[in-house]
């Protein structure tokens, strides 16, 4: 017997539900508490943010943990477009006297001193705070501000984090252009957008536990660009059956070839989604989408 698609979308595509919003929320107020507490950070330039499939409310079950950032804006990390513009702003820097191992180090102790030894484990890029029945579990990555100028007197603001084992390349996000741009695709899709990119991080979740292997290589973030880029179009149906089936194949013809998709963006359109500096590739993304096509069982 073939499977209801339709039924399985629907229930796919629906959001988080009020108490999961509710336990993120928590997490993100006491990582804030944490900081206000702190005599080394209460007087810093901070900002504490959701980021990721929470912020952006197209995560799923498996998306267990929420990914909380810790901006300080005290000191930045600058990227030039070229030494003129290097040569100008120069002129009117003053050296950082805030180094981000510091900030990074007394992060550490002020989520210690809010959450405890035992509930607060330090990675290479973030902070794994151990779930309760009152919060999510938490990664908590420190970062400062990432500005890259595209003038001397204008520049993009985003983040960046140094990894405690100082491989390249550094950690460079850009979180609040990421949110407007996915808010603005969600309005011109009439809300579709978010619901699509829920129903192929579920696909993809279950295709990778029958061992699938393009779905076990596609990270949900690829999945949420890839359906960034499929065109206004492809949801103007009613059915998600039909709305699914569109995006796959518009993409799926369009990644046949480095032609048609070599200048597609991350969602926050300031990252080419397919470059060396990706853990993926194009022919990676292909398949999941063929594999992905073929598990649904479209014609």
């Amino acid at each position: 017997m073939s499977r209801d698609w339709e039924s399985v979308f629907t229930t796919w595509s629906q959001g988080p539900s009020k108490t999961e919003l509710e336990r993120a929320e928590n997490a993100e107020k006491q990582i804030r508490q944490a900081i206000q507490a702190s005599e080394k950070l209460k007087n810093r330039n901070i900002k504490v943010f959701t980021q990721g499939s929470y912020r952006n409310r197209v995560n799923v079950r498996q998306d267990s943990d929420v990914d909380v950032g810790v901006l300080c804006s005290d000191t930045y990390f600058p990227e030039y477009p070229d030494d003129n513009v290097k040569m100008e702003l120069a002129k009117s820097f003053i050296p950082a006297t805030y180094e981000y191992a510091t900030f990074k180090d007394e992060l550490e102790e002020a989520l210690v001193a809010r959450f405890g030894r035992a509930a607060v484990t330090r990675g290479c890029k973030a902070f794994d705070i151990k779930a309760n029945t009152y919060r999510v579990e938490s990664d908590v990555a420190a970062f400062f501000e990432h500005r890259r100028y595209v003038t001397a007197t204008s520049h993009h603001s985003g983040v960046e984090m140094i990894p405690d084992d100082f491989k390249p390349p550094r950690v460079k996000n850009w979180p609040d252009q990421h949110y407007q741009n996915g808010v603005s695709k969600n309005d011109t899709t009439t809300r579709r957008y978010k619901r699509i990119v829920r129903v192929l991080k579920k696909l993809s979740n279950e295709m990778a536990s029958k061992d699938i292997q393009s779905a076990k290589d596609a990270p949900s973030f690829l999945i949420e660009c890839l359906v960034f880029n499929a065109s206004t179009s492809c949801f103007e149906d009613q059915t998600f059956k039909r709305i699914v089936r569109a995006v796959l194949a518009e993409l799926f013809n369009n990644t046949l070839s480095d032609d048609k998709c070599s200048e597609w963006g991350e969602v926050n359109e300031l990252k080419y989604l397919f470059r060396a500096s990706q853990p993926w590739t194009r022919q990676s993304a292909h398949q999941f989408l063929s594999d992905a096509w073929d598990y649904i069982g479209y014609s």
